[in-house]
């Protein structure tokens, strides 16, 4: 066996030791805060798999281990994942790798009598670009992450968390094109809050935006996981129901006026407080999206005005 690779078998039987180092070393001087918050089993995370990998780099470098998408780049993804949703901030996930960088170079260090200089040179470039690699998959990961979270901020209404007018329009266009390339059914539904400027004028505007917020979670909770919901402005919303057809639109808008008439027994909405709605159904109805969204809303107004002459 070659030194590296005695070197290397060594490395991977003091992982967990190594690992406990890390966590020592991150605790110390609060390197990495966030660490004081878990327990043993938590501090460790994925660093004794990382070491293991590392050693087995350090013997044989291998270029399908280390790049983007193979398991190890997979393995410190997962981790960095794992620390944010455990409170760590990205700097902490880069530090702790650091440290880890720090700890395994300490350890070779040690055993820098036991190489020729040009091995301890050739540990040092192979350690040092395997950590180079985990750490741009750390920070590759959060702006990932941090990019796909803004992308569908863009896509939300900031007030309810539904799609907003623009992104519900581009989702019906998706599903359109498959109900027709599966001839499926799809139906449209247009709703909106019966007198909603009462609402506003009588209870002000905070109670009217509140109420705006209940009528979406109602509708999200009216939803089977396939459908999609909208807000399209003021007090419109509307919903896209997925492989379905107005009896199904039937259905689901039985089922969101018993949850909205619960809310207002409730007292969570105002007492007598109503939504009209439309309906439309491709291919029953129509067969595009804009004369779905056209009947609809003609349907949702002939709603409301039956209630006014009743």
């Amino acid at each position: 066996m070659s030194a590296l690779g005695g070197l290397a078998e060594e490395i991977r039987d003091a992982a967990w030791d190594l690992a406990l180092e890390v966590v020592e070393e991150g605790l110390r001087d609060d390197t990495v805060p966030s660490l004081q918050r878990l327990g043993q089993v938590g501090q460790l995370g994925d660093v004794p798999s990382f070491i293991v990998e590392l050693s087995k780099e350090l013997r044989e470098p291998e270029v399908a281990r280390m790049r983007r998408g193979g398991p190890l780049a997979a393995l410190v993804r997962d981790h960095a994942r794992e620390r944010e949703a455990l409170g760590f901030a990205p700097r902490e996930i880069v530090t702790e790798l650091l440290v880890l960088r720090r700890v395994l170079w300490r350890f070779i260090s040690k055993r820098a009598s036991e190489l020729s200089g040009q091995e301890v040179l050739e540990a040092e470039r192979r350690l040092n670009d395997s950590l180079d690699v985990l750490v741009a998959e750390c920070v590759v990961a959060y702006f990932d992450r941090a990019t796909a979270e803004l992308a569908d901020q863009a896509r939300r209404d900031p007030l309810t968390g539904l799609l907003n007018h623009a992104a519900f329009g581009r989702a019906v266009d998706d599903e359109l094109f498959r109900a027709r390339r599966y001839e499926r059914g799809l139906t449209l539904v247009y709703l909106d809050v019966d007198s909603f400027k009462r609402i506003n004028d009588t209870l002000g505007h905070p109670e009217g935006d509140r109420v705006l917020r209940r009528v979406a979670a109602v509708l999200t909770e009216s939803l089977r996981h396939s459908d999609v919901a909208g807000r399209m402005g003021g007090d419109e919303f509307a919903v896209c129901l997925i492989e379905s057809d107005l009896e199904t639109g039937g259905r689901f808008l039985a089922r969101f006026h018993d949850l909205v008439d619960e809310e207002a027994a409730g007292g969570r909405l105002p007492e007598g407080f109503a939504v009209s709605a439309g309906l439309a159904s491709y291919p029953a109805d129509a067969v595009s999206a804009d004369a779905l969204f056209r009947l609809a809303d003609e349907r949702l107004y002939e709603a409301k005005r039956e209630k006014v002459v009743d």
